[in-house]
């Protein structure tokens, strides 16, 4: 991973993880997944694009997801996100536009290239940041959670005022460390078909945040995705 570009305030706080022996091993199973003439994504460059998308004194919002989707083209370092021009909408994308739509009255069905979120300050971590092509979850258990875990404890401590956005068990179980008497943590079901209306829909995380980032002299996230 040493040929991994890594923006400036990630990379000091980060730097002994990489010398870690998890982090070793991690990297010597995708080079044998490579080898072994597997398909990893998304590509290289792309593993750390939310890190470098919004540096460590930029976050202001933390959405946790699990992995990269496993379609070619899709996953580019973004939990939730596809690369533009992706059509139709991953499901949880499309409930996801659909409570920002009943919540903040935003319609983003045109896109789910959600870069200019990240930009803001949106931190869209995955918790796993590749995986195997066509393989959901191929490559959990192989040291990145340790590594995520250690971006979220970051946070944690050097920031003030963050919002945390769990969706589902996973995440809240990820989640379960934060302060939430220094940042606001909020918890909901996972917007996928299999539980979205089980307490996804009407949360109104997107209200929540923007109020609780105002309430502290930040900044509102602009959720409106620009038209092509």
């Amino acid at each position: 991973m040493s040929e991994i570009q890594l923006h400036a305030s990630w990379l000091e706080p980060l730097k002994a993880e990489f010398e870690q022996p998890y982090m070793q091993q991690l990297k010597q199973f995708l080079q044998a997944e490579k080898a072994a003439g597997k398909i990893v994504l998304p590509q290289g460059s792309l593993w750390f694009n939310a890190l470098n998308s919004t540096p460590l004194d930029h976050v202001k919002v933390v959405i946790l997801g699990q992995d990269p989707y496993p379609t070619p083209g899709h996953a580019h370092g973004l939990c939730f996100s596809v690369q533009p021009k992706v059509k139709p909408l991953p499901k949880s994308l499309l409930n996801i536009n659909q409570e920002l739509w009943e919540d903040v009255s935003v319609d983003n069905r045109h896109s789910g290239y959600l870069q200019p979120w990240a930009e803001q300050g949106v931190l869209l971590l995955n918790a796993v940041l590749t995986v195997e092509a066509g393989k959901s979850n191929a490559h959990q258990g192989q040291g990145w959670e340790s590594f995520t875990d250690k971006i979220i404890e970051l946070i944690n401590q050097r920031c003030d005022h963050c919002v945390f956005i769990l969706w589902g068990s996973y995440a809240q179980k990820k989640g379960a460390q934060i302060d939430a008497s220094r940042h606001l943590v909020l918890k909901s079901a996972h917007p996928s078909p299999l539980s979205a209306y089980r307490g996804f829909f009407g949360s109104k995380p997107f209200s929540q945040t923007n109020a609780y980032l105002q309430a502290h002299g930040k900044t509102a996230i602009d959720w409106q995705l620009p038209r092509a």
